[in-house]
């Protein structure tokens, strides 16, 4: 009797790079703590400190868990299917319950002080991306999740959910980036060019959130680090091909 295969080993590059993408993301939320803490008073919920909810939220919720989630189907490459999808959807219920306190303190915290909301680039593409976000999290659940989605339904929709994905994440980078550069603004306004310590350390915030945007997006675009098909997926992708192509054995 023949043994079953072996599962193929993650390359070692690959290991590097996602442990590198971590070392990132986590410099990134950590850095987003000290700018808050050191410089903004720290964070609250009931007091003048509301706002700063929301930078650190958005930053966790749609940069760091956003990008972990994107990265699931290459670091567990062995595992079963359903097991992965599972972790990746959980992944985004928590990034998008965390944006969503985030956005939540923001809009609260502009009506006790009776500021304006929505006016600027950063607000309208944080709605964008909260809301693109939304609607990606429900068609992946009922395209890859749910049950009753056909096979050749999902292999149809497969690569747009894989483009939105990678796109949304990145506009959450953009979003943060611009977020950031309006609270230096408001802020320090003419300080900021001056070198001002809190000014160094966001523009250092920014600099780890490119760098985390472009690492997460390296590893998502090579295509030989992407999770190799488990047998039974193999099998499904056979039938599903010789479906669509009229090809069978009965017929050659």
């Amino acid at each position: 009797m023949d043994s079953p295969a072996r599962p193929a080993p993650a390359p070692a590059a690959l290991l590097y790079y996602v442990a590198f993408s971590q070392l990132l993301g986590l410099a990134v939320v950590a850095t987003t703590g000290t700018w808050l803490g050191v410089y903004r008073g720290g964070i609250a919920w009931e007091s003048a400190l509301q706002f700063n909810v929301h930078p650190l939220c958005m930053i966790i919720g749609l940069v760091f868990l956003q990008g972990d989630a994107l990265l699931v189907y290459r670091v567990f490459r062995n595992e079963a299917k359903r097991t992965t999808k599972v972790l990746h959807g959980l992944l985004h219920v928590f990034a998008f319950v965390i944006a969503l306190v985030g956005l939540v303190a923001v809009f609260d915290f502009h009506r006790k002080k009776g500021y304006a909301d929505l006016y600027s680039l950063h607000s309208w593409c944080g709605i964008l991306v909260f809301v693109l976000f939304f609607v990606q999290w429900l068609m992946g659940f009922s395209f890859f999740l749910f049950p009753g989605a056909s096979f050749s339904l999902r292999s149809r929709y497969r690569p747009q959910h894989v483009f939105l994905g990678g796109a949304i994440f990145l506009l959450s980078v953009g979003t943060a980036l611009l977020g950031l550069k309006e609270a230096l603004l408001f802020e320090l306004g003419t300080k900021y060019s001056k070198f001002e310590p809190e000014g160094v350390l966001a523009n250092v915030l920014g600099l780890l959130l490119a760098a985390f945007g472009a690492v997460v997006l390296y590893i998502l675009t090579r295509a030989d680090w992407k999770r190799p098909l488990q047998a039974e997926e193999q099998a499904l992708s056979m039938d599903f091909k010789t479906l669509t192509e009229g090809d069978s054995p009965s017929s050659q």
